[in-house]
């Protein structure tokens, strides 16, 4: 059983939102997304395209949730397909912001490669949760501090392909 925390209407109406302020800040130059693996899948498909800018697009896996677990273990992440980012303009997009420390080691990790900028998007913020203060750029929704699934975000790999954020019962 699921709740529907956030329709899949909502969703694409905040992308679009999102879409119109990226493109207005980055005026037309040239942004390189860095898409982490495996939640933001939908949100990058979807947000990329809806933005009118030369777009280079990059792939990293960062994971701190494993199997069936609902609380955050040690982080693993793996940036060895990142092009070259230095003087690129980078947006990093997660699925969720939940303690902080994904977006905090990325975010030390990216700049030591020199972007000309480096800004942070997620889709989800949760509430309550952060440990590390690490303000993004760009927030779909502020949660309640509940296990959603939906939209690219999943329990032991399953329920990605919602076209919804809900709320597993169980």
């Amino acid at each position: 059983m699921v709740e529907v925390l956030i329709s899949a209407e909502q969703i694409q109406k905040r992308v679009d939102e999102l879409a119109r302020k990226i493109m207005a800040d980055y005026d037309h130059q040239p942004v390189t997304i860095v898409g982490v693996l495996t939640g933001s899948l939908l949100f990058l498909a979807d947000l990329m395209r809806r933005l009118e800018l030369p777009l280079r697009i990059a792939l990293i896996q960062a994971s701190s949730y494993r199997g069936t677990s609902t609380t955050a273990g040690e982080l693993h992440v793996q940036m060895d397909l990142l092009p070259d980012l230095s003087g690129r303009h980078v947006l990093v997009l997660d699925d969720i912001l939940d303690t902080g420390q994904t977006l905090a080691h990325l975010k030390v990790e990216l700049e030591a490669m020199k972007p000309a900028s480096l800004k942070f998007g997620v889709l989800l913020r949760k509430i309550g949760r952060q440990e590390l203060h690490l303000e993004p750029d760009y927030i779909g929704f502020e949660i309640p501090d509940k296990f959603v699934i939906g939209y690219g975000l999943d329990y032991n790999d399953e329920y990605r392909n919602l076209p919804y954020i809900g709320v597993l019962q169980p």
